[in-house]
């Protein structure tokens, strides 16, 4: 009962206070602002006196402006002083002021009028400076600190004083400091001298007498009991809090002394009884009051100080759970979102607030600490079973509707927002999700997990339409002149009913289908789709699409997303939400939103992010073994003709980077449907089992060349890099394909894999002479369509595959259906490859000279080097009799003929030059 009136008590005094000096202040204002209208209108001028020379007299040097009568009047006279470069100014003689008034803490006056002579400004100042007056009395009000207490420290130690003495003793010191430092103030100290400002002596002796004092009280609680917990909690309390006000013509340093003093004073004070309604009261009151002098001198640190402070003792009160008061919790809550709001923001910014972006920092720690709060009310099990959730909702709606109220507190909404969404993921149940969804079946290693309740489901709706609502109207409220804010507040209204969504789906609802949670889904893509358009029509200009309209939009096609999933099963799910690029696509016609294309490539990346999960669409067990006309065809291949169908319209409309993505991802779909019927029906309907084959590889390579051949024509018809990159880069799959696994992993020499029983139509002219005729026409079409060194590679690949078809084919006719090497070889076969070699040499050289292609003639010649090589260092030891002979006379042979060819052809160009 006596803490409670000590505190009204105190309140009423305070705000009295308060209001007395905010009436003397604004008449101080009023009257400067009456100069500054005088001197702006010209009707005071101004004469500057010079500025005397320091070496010759020690005394600072004012200069002082001459001002009419009608200046004279008034009761304020400004004083520019030039060698500290700042203005003090000086109310009436009953409210002088004094002190090291900084540039941000001043009190606005007349702006100055340029002087007729300037003095000189004065240099930086020496060590003998700095030592003798900044240094000195920092030092000297530590030491009058530190001596109050060694002096009572000795006379205990002594004994020559009683207890209660002693502590007079220094209780009548740090009065003394305290009202020396209120003397030498209103004797007009001044400090003239640049630099020295730090060491406003009036400053340091009150901060030295405080600190006394708090030390005296304490000790006559805490070591001698001579004073109960009440009585200390006053005492400390009232010197924390007057300290603080003493700021007001002190400066910010003796106003963190008094906070830090008053924020402490809670722990100094044991009490057999805590009361948290004595601790909090007492918090808002310290809170209060610094509220009201920081946002006199807009002093921004002591204000997020002083935040901070209530919010550390909020959350050590919340530590001890099952004691905590409910009420205790929300009075602090509610009265530091009061002070922001109330006190500190009150009458700043204006219309300013609105058409910026700036926030203001201080109410990042309350925003901080009071979401803090309401997620603990929320999740902590002591307080959820108490019933504490709701209030704690409460809470986050508190600060949403403060950040409405105040628009440089968005930190507030970045909080709240934060908070709600780690509130809901932690009610999704960490568990393994059995197969039965029907029953609702969810277990984490076969035991039950009971995840939020009827109440959490009805917060998170509730929450939901909040964030929606107040995002959405905020972010239209300022999309014209706060793009940033409008973005945020628009992230929010998306972000928030998206996961409390998820978040109940995954704990509530049915995974595999549920039509509830769908309609609910389906109604924000009606809501976020509108809520973008409703700001669009704010924009400046009209219509543009901007960052919060992106958001919106891009929050439609979320909850889509998850309408998709929840409403169809995995099928339906990847067939449908391929088809549904098609729409914003569509959207273009209509609107030039930038963020309409970049859906459409969402949608895309969505597809493939599923059909990388599960490559059957359907799931293997429910894969029809039917060949083509089962779930890939339509899984694949109406995501590749949606996408297709994107890409053309928005060729048509924005023709920006989302059309190459979404032609990019059509030329990709329509491969991967190709391959996955390939294999599918090249392993019995079974595309996710089995090793692969040189069969399988070869039409993966023949689809490749293909592709790079479709995507070529397509680019002369429709220029696109993408096109344009994505053929070449088809062109180099194919052939790496074709070296590594056609010439190394999957050759029938090394794997001894069956070449099938027909002659010709088997493993061999699949694998080799197919491919090497699709490389070799790939070549000829893109000549001077694609850079030489494509053209040339692809040619040179089909060259090496027709040489592998040729020279495999001479071994299987040899050895039959299997040609692995280690089956030997014979004579005949040898000479038959010599014989080869050179007949599809001379074949190349032919094909080289009627195409024109150097490629072709270097490569025929390569392979007569081999065949070369091979005769005389192979055929000669190994063969006999009459093969040898033949051998040699048909490289002999083949070699004059090749001269004789070579030398008729460079006759010939002779004459045609000639």
């Amino acid at each position: 009962m006596f803490e409670s009136l000590i505190g009204l008590v105190a309140i009423i005094a305070l705000f009295v206070i308060i209001s007395r000096q905010q009436s003397r202040i604004g008449l101080v204002e009023r009257e400067l602002g009456a100069l500054r209208s005088l001197v702006l209108s010209g009707a005071v001028p101004s004469v500057a006196k010079p500025a005397e020379e320091a070496a010759t007299d020690s005394k600072p040097a004012d200069v002082v402006p001459a001002v009419s009568a009608a200046a004279m009047a008034s009761p304020v006279v400004s004083e520019p002083v030039a060698q500290a470069q700042t203005t003090e100014a000086e109310a009436p003689a009953d409210e002088a002021v004094s002190g090291p008034w900084s540039a941000g803490e001043a009190p606005k006056a007349a702006e100055p009028v340029e002087p007729i002579a300037a003095p000189k400004a004065p240099g930086k100042p020496d060590i003998e400076t700095a030592l003798g007056t900044r240094w000195a009395v920092w030092v000297g009000g530590i030491a009058l600190a530190l001596g109050g207490l060694f002096l009572i420290r000795y006379t205990i130690e002594a004994g020559i004083f009683g207890p209660g003495v002693r502590l007079t003793m220094a209780a009548v010191l740090g009065l003394v400091l305290v009202a020396g430092g209120e003397f030498v103030r209103r004797t007009g100290f001044k400090v003239p001298v640049q630099g020295v400002a730090g060491a406003y002596i009036p400053a340091i002796l009150t901060a030295a007498g405080a600190f006394i004092l708090f030390g005296t009280v304490y000790a006559a609680h805490g070591i001698y009991g001579f004073i109960g917990p009440a009585l200390a909690f006053t005492l400390l309390g009232v010197i924390g809090v007057a300290t603080i006000a003493a700021a007001l013509v002190h400066g910010l340093a003796l106003a963190g002394i008094g906070l830090v003093g008053a924020i402490v004073t809670p722990a100094l004070i044991a009490s057999q009884a805590p009361n948290p309604w004595a601790l909090f009261g007492y918090v808002a009151i310290v809170l209060a009051a610094t509220g009201v002098i920081a946002r006199m001198r807009d002093w921004k640190a002591l204000m997020a100080a002083a935040f901070f402070g209530t919010g550390i003792w909020t959350i050590l009160y919340m530590m001890d759970a099952p004691g905590a008061n409910l009420s205790a919790i929300l009075f602090i809550d509610a009265v530091t979102l009061a002070v922001l709001a109330f006190v500190w923001l009150t009458n700043r910014g204006g219309e300013a607030d609105i058409a910026t972006d700036r926030f203001d920092w201080p109410s990042i720690v309350p925003g901080a600490f009071v979401a803090f709060s309401a997620l603990g009310l929320s999740v902590d099990t002591t307080f959820v079973a108490a019933g504490y959730a709701l209030p704690g909702a409460f809470v986050l709606i508190a600060l949403v509707a403060v950040a409405l109220y105040r628009p440089r507190t968005v930190p507030l909404l970045h909080a709240a927002g934060l908070v709600t969404v780690m509130i809901y993921l932690g009610i999704i149940p960490p568990t393994t999700i059995g197969s039965d969804f029907s029953q609702g079946n969810l277990g984490f290693d076969g035991l039950p997990v009971a995840a939020g309740n009827a109440l959490t489901l009805r917060i998170g709706i509730g929450l939901g339409l909040v964030f929606a609502a107040a995002g959405f109207w905020a972010a239209r409220r300022f999309a014209a002149v706060a793009r940033i804010r409008a973005a945020s507040w628009a992230a929010w209204g998306v972000i928030v009913p998206l996961v409390i969504l998820i978040a109940l789906w995954f704990t509530y609802g049915n995974l595999d289908r549920d039509f509830v949670y769908a309609a609910v889904a389906a109604l924000l893509v009606v809501v976020f789709a509108a809520g973008g358009e409703w700001i669009a029509r704010a924009e400046e200009p009209v219509l543009k699409g901007g960052m919060a309209v992106s958001i919106a939009l891009g929050g439609a096609a979320i909850a889509g997303l998850l309408m998709l999933h929840m409403a169809f099963d995995s099928g339906w799910t990847t067939i449908l939400l391929g088809a549904a690029a098609i729409v914003p696509a569509l959207a273009t016609r209509w609107r030039s939103y930038p963020v309409l294309g970049w859906i459409s490539v969402g949608a895309a990346i969505a597809v493939l992010g599923r059909v990388a999960f599960d490559p059957t669409i359907v799931g293997a067990e429910f894969l029809s073994k039917t060949p083509i006309f089962n779930w890939l065809l339509p899984g694949y291949g109406v995501p590749a003709l949606a996408f297709g169908f994107a890409a053309w319209q928005l060729a048509h409309t924005t023709n920006g980077r989302p059309r190459l993505a979404m032609e990019a991802a059509s030329a990709l779909f329509a491969l991967l449907a190709v391959a996955m019927l390939v294999r599918h029906a090249m392993h019995g309907g079974v595309i996710d089992t089995g090793a692969m084959t040189l069969a399988e590889q070869a039409i993966y390579t023949l689809i490749a060349i293909g592709a790079g051949a479709i995507l070529v024509a397509i680019d002369m018809r429709s220029p696109s890099s993408v096109l344009r990159y994505g053929s070449m880069a088809a062109g180099v799959v194919s052939v790496a394909l074709i070296v590594i696994r056609h010439f190394v992993v999957l050759n029938p020499l090394l794997s001894d894999e069956s070449t099938g029983r027909i002659p010709v139509f088997n493993l061999l002219f699949l694998a080799y002479l197919l491919p090497a005729i699709a490389a070799g026409g790939l070549a000829l079409y893109v000549r001077d369509k694609r850079p030489k060194w494509y053209a040339q590679m692809l040619a040179v690949v089909a060259a090496l595959l027709a040489l592998a078809y040729a020279t495999l084919s001479v071994r299987r006719l040899f050895k039959g259906e299997f040609i692995a090497l280690w089956s030997g070889l014979g004579q005949l076969e040898t000479y038959t490859y010599s014989a080869l070699w050179l007949v599809i040499g001379v074949a190349l050289l032919t094909a080289g000279v009627w195409l024109k292609s150097q490629v072709l003639r270097i490569a025929s010649a390569v392979l007569i080097a081999i065949a070369v090589l091979k005769v005389f260092l192979f055929d000669m030891s190994e063969l006999e009799g009459v093969l040898r002979a033949l051998s040699f006379i048909g490289l002999g042979g083949v070699l004059i003929g090749i001269g004789l060819f070579y030398q008729r052809l460079l006759t010939r160009a002779a004459k045609e030059n000639g």
